[in-house]
């Protein structure tokens, strides 16, 4: 079996190396690590051929062009590597049998429901980033359409975390040099780590030996239980630092709320980013329903530990390392 992963420089594409490399992976399954060196995402024709050429039976793209604020005005490479690459990565997977694992973003609304996205609920876009994810989810679902072989699952996922640069890491590096800090806290939504992320789509696709096994092709909302702001985020982050021992100039107290209308970006962000997780629960528990309104208690399920947890956790680790 061959499994292409796209995406080897990012924070999920590491994840995914540093998992199967903790595994014992059988001798028949050989997997390849792609990166913008190996494959230029936005050459269409590259793309398609390096698909023929290495024959994938499971492709896992973790790439994506995540420059939010500089995609409004790049929209061409933004449709390029979020729209028309996974497209190609559908196509080539409904043709010859592979499955497909796309990851896509909260951003793909407009955050204007109260309560908790579900994987049905409309996507309405608001600035260039989301409406290239958004269209990256419609040309993959529209490649499995009228297929009868291959199956696909789209992770949506919200405020990544893993190894290289992200809010986290920049709230550490701003609480060493700053004595205060002001942090958005009038949006909504729940980090996730981009190591449970990579674990949770493989407990989906993959037996235990390591082999593809069948699942209802389709949207999931991958994020950990629970729920935050931009400004408990940093809070949570600052206080697992020192209490990891690192020193700080801000501590948790120092940190002040501020709404977004205070720190104008050039791309508009949803206010409310909140996505329940029942559906890809229930399919990890072998559970047939595909749709749920519940929304994303902390249950005791060691798949869905509590964002906090993982947030701890990461910090932890960071300060380990040498990282803050």
């Amino acid at each position: 079996m061959n499994i292409l992963v796209f995406g080897k420089d990012g924070q999920l594409g590491k994840a995914f190396k540093a998992l199967f490399d903790s595994q014992t992976i059988p001798k028949n399954i050989v997997i390849q690590y792609v990166g913008r060196t190996e494959c230029d995402l936005s050459d269409a024709n590259a793309l398609s051929k390096l698909l023929l050429k290495d024959k994938p039976d499971l492709i896992i793209n973790a790439s994506a062009y995540t420059a939010v604020d500089k995609a409004e005005n790049d929209m061409g490479m933004a449709f390029a590597i979020n729209a028309r690459a996974p497209e190609l990565m559908a196509q080539y997977a409904a043709e010859h049998g592979a499955t497909f694992l796309h990851y896509s973003t909260d951003y793909v609304f407009d955050g204007s429901k109260s309560g908790w996205y579900v994987e049905s609920d409309e996507r309405n876009p608001l600035g260039v980033y989301g409406k290239s994810k958004a269209a990256g989810e419609i040309a993959v679902e529209e490649a499995f359409a009228n297929s009868a072989s291959g199956q696909f699952a789209i992770f949506r996922t919200s405020w990544v975390y893993g190894a290289g640069g992200n809010f986290i890491r920049t709230m550490l590096r701003l609480a060493k040099e700053r004595d205060e800090l002001k942090v958005v806290h009038d949006q909504q939504g729940a980090p996730t780590s981009a190591d449970w992320l990579a674990k949770v789509s493989l407990a989906l696709v993959l037996d235990p030996q390591c082999q593809i096994k069948p699942f209802a092709s389709g949207i999931y909302h991958a994020i950990p239980a629970g729920e935050t702001t931009w400004h408990g985020l940093a809070c949570m982050a600052v206080q697992a630092a020192l209490d990891a021992g690192i020193a700080l100039k801000a501590k948790p107290e120092s940190i002040k709320p501020i709404l977004a209308a205070e720190y104008p970006l050039p791309a508009p962000r949803p206010t409310n980013s909140r996505m329940a997780n029942a559906k890809l629960r229930l399919a990890l528990a072998g559970g047939l329903s595909d749709t749920s309104n519940s929304y994303n208690q902390t249950q005791n399920e060691p798949n869905f530990p509590a964002w906090e947890d993982m947030v701890q956790q990461y910090v932890a680790q960071l300060a380990k390392e040498g990282l803050i």
